[in-house]
């Protein structure tokens, strides 16, 4: 009897264990244990992003604080010319000014890729190791075949340069001023060169000046929104019509002046194209030099890489 009784409760243990309930009680519990184990690696997607642009070791206590100050000025004046269009789109009479009919992709695309892509290798540098900050009027260059990621910011520039806070100061005006007038822009010109910032050579110099951005936005706009300059123009138009002087702007009528105090300072790239150098004409009397030779900074480059006829030039005020 004591055997029969022993034999059903084994029998009857075993119905337990192997009850639907019991067997799904004990399948929960392992999933559960698989879906709380920590996975292999923990890293987060973008593990190793870099999310300041880098300064070489070369660039002094002064030089770094400058140079940083102004990067930071740049991914402004990039950041709020891609919230301009993406709050007014191609609606905005300054978006049809620059790009003309072409799609907003495009151009939010280039300024947002300043701001928020990955920064890594995109090296800014104060030494000269090419040589070429000798050369008057060189505020900087990108190091081209020498080093496509890096770029030489030169002493002119830290002179020379002002600062985004002073937009539509100076006798400054978008129409007539240069466009590395201010340290901000200045820069996203030289980021635009940097292969990984600007699409490995898609954003290019198509039109140099402002009169030629404007033709470019009417007959080629595909080409404008890849085109640096159109870029630089608009995000210091923008910048100067929402930020500086809100609903006014600084944008002020291209003129090509005849001026003999201007006449006499020509611009001229090492490729041989000689360019009128233009200043606001509401300041003439305050210009008390212009170093034109600013043009060669920005077309021949370290490797003799050379651009079309655009011509940078910076005016040196009271």
């Amino acid at each position: 009897m004591f055997v029969l009784q022993s034999l059903l409760l084994l029998l009857g243990a075993a119905s337990v264990l192997a009850s639907p309930a019991r067997l799904v009680a004990r399948q929960t519990v392992t999933v559960t244990e698989v879906v709380n184990t920590p996975a292999a690696s923990s890293r987060p997607w973008n593990a190793g992003a870099v999310t300041e642009y880098p300064i070489h070791s070369s660039c002094n206590l002064t030089e770094r604080a400058q140079l940083k100050r102004a990067l930071g000025e740049a991914e402004a004046l990039a950041r709020h010319a891609a919230d301009h269009i993406l709050r007014w789109g191609n609606s905005s009479d300054i978006y049809k000014k620059y790009f003309g009919s072409a799609s907003i992709a495009e151009p939010i695309g280039w300024f947002e890729n300043v701001v928020a892509g990955d920064k890594a290798g995109a090296l800014f540098r104060c030494d000269n190791p090419d040589g070429n900050c000798e050369q008057k009027g060189w505020g900087g260059h990108w190091r081209g075949e020498n080093a496509s990621s890096e770029t030489v910011i030169c002493p002119l520039s830290y002179s020379t340069r002002r600062p985004l806070e002073a937009m539509c100061g100076f006798g400054y005006e978008v129409a007539n001023g240069a466009t590395n007038f201010y340290f901000a822009s200045d820069l996203l010109h030289r980021l635009y060169h940097v292969p990984k910032v600007g699409g490995y050579g898609i954003v290019e110099h198509y039109a140099g000046e402002y009169d030629e951005c404007l033709d470019l936005a009417k007959t080629n706009p595909e080409e404008a929104v890849r085109n640096s300059d159109s870029l630089q123009y608009f995000a210091l138009e923008v910048y100067a019509y929402d930020i500086a002087i809100p609903g006014e702007g600084c944008p002020g009528k291209w003129t090509a002046t005849s001026s003999a105090a201007v006449a006499s300072h020509k611009a001229t790239s090492a490729g041989g194209v000689s360019s009128q150098t233009y200043v606001p004409t509401a300041t003439m009397s305050e210009v008390v030099s212009v170093t034109s030779t600013a043009a060669q900074e920005c077309h021949t480059h370290a490797d003799g890489t050379e651009h079309s006829t655009h011509a940078t030039h910076d005016a040196t005020h009271l």
